[in-house]
């Protein structure tokens, strides 16, 4: 009999028909298998709790941070909230679902490849993922709108009651620095937050300029600082796994529909081939 596993995807955006049907394709193999969602479920309320529901009806536990897609408000959206009040509204909408969240207790896995705390992460970026021959955020921020490189979140994401989205960002990391170093000491973590962690996984961007929305040098150590058996994000749209340190680094994300269909016209394995990513066992 097959073991449980703890698995992840990401960058779902189900708002493409084609990427719904990748998941309700999604299925665990077992019964106790967990899943980690990292970001990037969609862009309205309503289409993260279908998601999320169904794969909720089907996986042990669900595990779910949030992405910049989620935290967009438009001008129509049938949800109208914005920045901190957005984000906990989604929270509000997965504690319905059962789905633990980065405001919820950290789980523990106790299947194969454990102990580990699963600690869902929630940190934003600050614009310290500079572009070559920056030195400052404004620096960085001018260099990618002269080379047309601008992240829509610029105009959708709002950082409200915080000043700006780096504002945000550092309060995020305070308080899941206070939680991470309230773990117990002697268990490992599997972190998973949408944005990476460190600055390598952006180094292969085909537009360097993007890497200003993609992370903070505030948790360029977090996978030695406690002791990561793994690192889960998304984002990127570039699935892949990585080693720093002797950590794995696991982008899991779909991505868009023309992405993922070029990719198998490349001679990568087919989506249902790849998705679910296992995490643990490793």
């Amino acid at each position: 009999m097959t073991s449980p596993r703890l698995l992840a995807v990401s960058d779902l955006h189900v708002r493409y028909p084609e990427n719904r049907t990748v998941v309700e394709g999604l299925r665990p193999t077992t019964d106790g298998d967990w899943l980690i969602v990292a970001g990037d479920v969609a862009e309205q309320v309503e289409d993260v709790r279908w998601a999320l529901g169904l794969l909720r009806e089907r996986f042990a536990a669900v595990v779910w941070v949030p992405g910049n897609h989620e935290l967009w408000t438009r001008g129509k959206d049938p949800t109208p909230l914005r920045g901190e009040a957005r984000y906990r509204r989604l929270v509000e909408v997965c504690r319905e679902l059962g789905v633990l969240t980065p405001e919820d207790p950290f789980p523990v896995w106790d299947g194969e490849g454990g102990p580990a705390v699963v600690a869902p992460l929630f940190l934003l970026y600050d614009y310290t993922f500079l572009p070559e021959g920056t030195t400052t955020a404004e620096e960085g921020l001018a260099a990618a709108y002269k080379a047309g490189v601008v992240c829509t979140d610029e105009h959708l994401l709002h950082p409200e009651p915080y000043a700006d989205r780096a504002e945000w960002c550092a309060a995020r990391v305070v308080e899941s620095r206070r939680r991470l170093d309230a773990c117990d000491p002697a268990l490992p973590t599997v972190l998973v937050n949408h944005w990476p962690l460190t600055r390598l996984p952006t180094r292969v961007l085909r537009y360097p300029e993007f890497a200003l929305w993609c992370g903070t040098e505030l948790t360029a150590d977090w996978h030695v600082r406690y002791r990561a058996a793994a690192v889960v994000y998304g984002h990127l749209h570039i699935p892949r796994v990585t080693v720093e340190d002797g950590v794995r680094f696991v982008e899991a994300s779909l991505g868009y529909p023309r992405e993922w269909k070029k990719r198998a016209e490349h001679g990568y394995p087919p989506v249902d081939e790849l998705l679910p990513r296992q995490i643990l066992p490793a």
